[in-house]
């Protein structure tokens, strides 16, 4: 194999990732930079696991310190589709490199979202849509566990409130993966009071956005961010130890480890309704919804509990 080839078989590789949905920024120039790191260094007649490791604990001005088990990551799945075609290319093991440890995510509590819903209904203008709007996206978060973005492009056509329950449609998310998240009745009622708002106030007219800002468009993400930010500061809410500081995404975490307390304290076979809360969220992958499990302290505790006692259970019904 020569370096055009090897050109070519990347390009090929990552137009077939493009047209089964996945969206490949970030790959496209990591994977770019590996085939340039095999070529400078004329390993592409012979590709070793070595090579792919070399060049995911390498730092360039595209590769930082980190993430070196993800870049690792990348590049195995391209050498996996090269080896197909040229017997001779060495895959590198997939855990010959640590994973990076996630930091714990800011954990709101019940009087906390009542504190920013709070702040949120005070927003200047107060003559405007805006308190309203700000109020309703972060309920909606709190309470589904939705993407940050997936609520700013929601548009009115998305929710749908005729249903029972009432559902929210959200379309072409991550990777291009679309899904219906049913709501609470309580939620939906919500929504529903603030889209009569909406439409009462004028704004309705202005946009088919949903959560519609005050010049007709969807609501800006950077000005949500930087309100949310300065917000948390001014009410105190600071991480502690090593927990990442409070963002608009930990809403997100936070419904999801609610959800997980519930169901332990409640005994109800966490295992069997994993699934159902990935593809609810929206995950990927189903370790990404798992990893919640050891969030916090007081989850972990509940979960042993769970754990024991069906143990011990089982261990009774065994007995003669």
């Amino acid at each position: 194999m020569n370096s055009t080839s090897l050109k070519k078989y990347l390009d090929i590789y990552l137009a077939v990732r493009s047209a089964t949905g996945f969206k490949d920024h970030a790959i496209r120039i990591l994977l770019r930079d590996f085939v340039a790191y095999l070529i400078a260094n004329k390993s592409y007649e012979s590709i070793r696991a070595r090579d792919a490791v070399n060049w995911a604990c390498d730092a360039s001005l595209t590769r930082g310190v980190s993430g070196k088990s993800n870049r690792l990551s990348v590049a195995r799945g391209f050498l996996t589709y090269l080896q197909a075609s040229e017997p001779e290319v060495e895959i590198p093991d997939k855990y010959i490199l640590a994973s990076a440890k996630r930091r714990k995510p800011y954990i709101f509590s019940s009087q906390e979202i009542i504190d920013l819903l709070q702040a949120a209904s005070t927003i200047r203008p107060r003559d405007t849509l805006r308190p309203y709007t700000y109020t309703a996206i972060l309920g909606l978060m709190a309470s589904t566990g939705l993407r940050v973005s997936e609520v700013t492009k929601l548009t009115v056509s998305d929710v749908n409130f005729n249903s029972h329950p009432p559902k929210i449609f959200i379309m072409e998310a991550k990777c291009y993966k679309s899904r219906i998240v049913p709501l609470h009745p309580s939620t939906g009622t919500k929504l529903q009071q603030y889209k009569k708002m909406r439409t009462k106030m004028g704004y309705a007219g202005l946009s088919d956005a949903f959560f519609v800002s005050e010049k007709g468009g969807h609501i800006s993400y950077g000005a949500l961010y930087k309100w949310f930010n300065r917000t948390t500061r001014r009410l105190g809410m600071i991480s502690e130890g090593t927990c990442r500081e409070p963002t608009l995404h930990s809403l997100r975490h936070t419904f999801a480890v609610a959800r997980l307390t519930k169901w332990c304290e409640e005994e109800m076979p966490v295992q069997d309704l994993m699934p159902n809360l990935s593809v609810y969220l929206g995950h990927l992958r189903p370790e990404d919804t798992y990893w919640y499990l050891t969030v916090t302290p007081a989850l972990l505790l509940t979960a042993s509990a769970l754990f024991q006692n069906h143990v011990i259970q089982e261990s009774n019904d065994e007995k003669p």
